[in-house]
């Protein structure tokens, strides 16, 4: 009989920031019964994936194996740990666990797509516990970005896991529980095995700044404005958004909410008593009778999405509302790394109105949701694990936050998605490696990243395409082919049309084609391909991707 063995595989979140899926398993090596920490997307960005919606963790090993799932938890309902949820749940059909606000997130989001929201169960704070298969498994508070953030108290039958989800060390983070080291520290009095640990700012020399902070600044910032303000921040930044409202308030401006993210959030927060003293909102038919300097617009957008609030307003008016010369933005959060061009885009947009655009200037207006460097170790003291897996973070974060373990005899090791560890030890043993990568919710499809949609797509964004249509009749051409062109300059350098040069070509070569060659749709494909990319790459300098279409007459 095999030995039982303590495993975890990263399907996502380890190596990048965003789309976490973390898999923990115990029992008879290849037959562990498993639970599943989160189930996060990730963003798509014109460059790398035009016209994908989201991207999604490939779950292939899981859905495989879904018969052996006992649970799936959800420490907080950010997009990059909740989002994919409602689009596996088909493939996984797992009991689903949150925290109330987390909880009412996930709902909605089952709704949308169809499903029973009834599948995701309320459960409270640490201590209640959880059973699920061999784990008995609780949600420890944590301060972070968003309401009722958990770690995840995860006790196997080879010790106690603590996996921090996303967390910061706040006593004030203003909406939502603060850090409680007493709690922690209760929770590490009966040893900690394993600790997976946020990684995200491992490189911030200086402890993290509570969210507290931001008020003054925030509220003197809106007080001297002079015409109509807007701001935009994270959707799920409740304690922000609720910051901003204040200020607002004080200012004597009405505050209204744009954007469906926002209006949702700060509503689920109100239903679920997270949010209990939000400051009164304005619709925006309502507050269309309000002076534009007695306005205070919070909107979505923080970071350049095309079809949110914040890049509409850059664009001209919305919902009713347009800014205008002297008006004032405030970007109340931090760009992304892969969104500066988005974000500068709507700023540039707004500085060419005359709008006064804002940043987070050096945390003036924004703090980070993640623990810095300093705050990272304090937990590792606190907690004293055997073992430490650095998680939520690119490849230089994990290696980084390894490193501080094993300078201070903590067994790490670096396992980026894919990465199968056997945790029965004291020390991490890498035991397999297993295929992933990305999925792409593309309109209503799901595909997969190497399927070529998105491959062709990109080629044809960078080369253009022809189509040449042709007729067969009795193995011989009936007439001319005609080209149509798309994404190609119009003239190249004979100064003829192109599309007039590419069926020159083509029809040349039917004239002095046998009858064998025209028997054969697969030879007239590659000839008429070759012939256009050549004629093309001639004339414009690309070789665009090419549709040959022929059409056969039966005498």
């Amino acid at each position: 009989m095999k030995k039982n063995r303590l495993i975890y595989l990263p399907l996502g979140g380890a190596g990048e920031i965003g789309m976490n899926a973390y898999v923990y398993g115990y029992g008879p090596e290849g037959k562990e019964r498993l639970i599943l920490v989160d189930l996060g997307v990730t963003f798509p960005d014109m460059d790398g994936t035009p016209g994908v919606d989201l991207i999604l963790p490939d779950i292939s090993w899981l859905a495989a194996r879904a018969d052996r799932l006992e649970a799936i938890f959800i420490t907080h309902a950010h997009e990059d740990h909740i989002g994919a949820l409602a689009h596996f749940w088909g493939q996984l059909k797992a009991p689903v666990f949150a925290r109330k606000f987390t909880a009412a997130i996930g709902r909605l989001k089952m709704e949308d797509q169809g499903l029973d929201p009834a599948t995701i169960t309320t459960v409270d704070a640490y201590p209640e516990i959880i059973e699920a298969g061999p784990f008995n498994v609780s949600f420890l508070p944590v301060s972070h970005s968003i309401p009722e953030s958990s770690a995840m108290v995860i006790d196997t039958p080879e010790g106690r896991i603590v996996h921090t989800g996303d967390f910061k060390l706040d006593g004030n983070p203003m909406v939502g529980e603060p850090f409680d080291a007493k709690l922690w520290h209760s929770v590490a009095k009966e040893g900690v095995k394993v600790l997976t640990c946020d990684s995200t700012n491992v490189f911030s020399p200086n402890p993290g700044r509570s969210e507290a902070t931001l008020g003054a600044e925030i509220e003197g910032l809106v007080a001297g404005a002079k015409g109509m303000v807007a701001a935009t921040t994270f959707a799920s930044n409740v304690a922000r958004v609720r910051t901003l409202a204040v200020a607002a308030r004080d200012a004597g401006r009405s505050v209204v909410l744009l954007g469906r993210a926002m209006r949702r959030m700060v509503g689920v927060a109100k239903e679920t008593g997270v949010l209990t003293d939000f400051p009164p909102t304005l619709s925006p038919e309502d507050a269309a009778q309000v002076s534009r300097e007695n306005l205070m617009l919070i909107v979505t957008g923080s970071q350049g999405e095309r079809r949110a609030a914040s890049a509409q307003l850059s664009r001209g008016k919305y919902l009713g509302f347009e800014l205008a010369e002297g008006d004032m933005f405030l970007f109340s959060s931090k760009t992304i790394p892969g969104n500066e061009k988005s974000v500068a885009r709507i700023m540039n947009a707004f500085s060419e109105i005359g709008v006064d655009v804002v940043d987070d200037d050096d945390g003036r207006y924004h703090v980070s949701g993640h623990a810095n460097r300093p705050d990272l170790e304090a937990v590792h003291d606190l907690m004293k694990p055997k073992i430490l897996i650095p998680m939520h973070g690119e490849h230089r974060h994990l290696r980084e936050h390894a490193k501080i373990g094993l300078a201070k005899g903590i067994g790490a090791e670096v396992a980026p998605n894919g990465t199968m560890l056997d945790l029965t030890g004291d020390t991490p043993e890498i035991v397999e490696y297993i295929e992933t990568g990305r999925t792409y919710l593309d309109g209503n499809v799901m595909i997969g990243a190497f399927d070529g949609v998105v491959r062709d797509r990109i080629r044809m964004a960078r080369n253009g395409h022809v189509m040449v249509t042709l007729i067969v009749e009795d193995n011989a051409p009936l007439g001319d082919a005609w080209a149509e062109v798309m994404g190609l300059p119009e003239k190249g350098r004979s100064k003829t049309p192109l599309a007039e040069v590419i069926e020159k070509e083509v029809n040349e070569f039917l004239e002095r084609s046998n009858a064998k060659t025209m028997r054969d749709d697969d030879k007239i494909d590659d000839a008429v391909r070759r012939i256009v990319r050549q004629a093309s790459l001639e004339e414009v300098g690309k070789k665009p991707e090419v549709t040959v279409v022929v059409s056969r007459l039966m005498s």
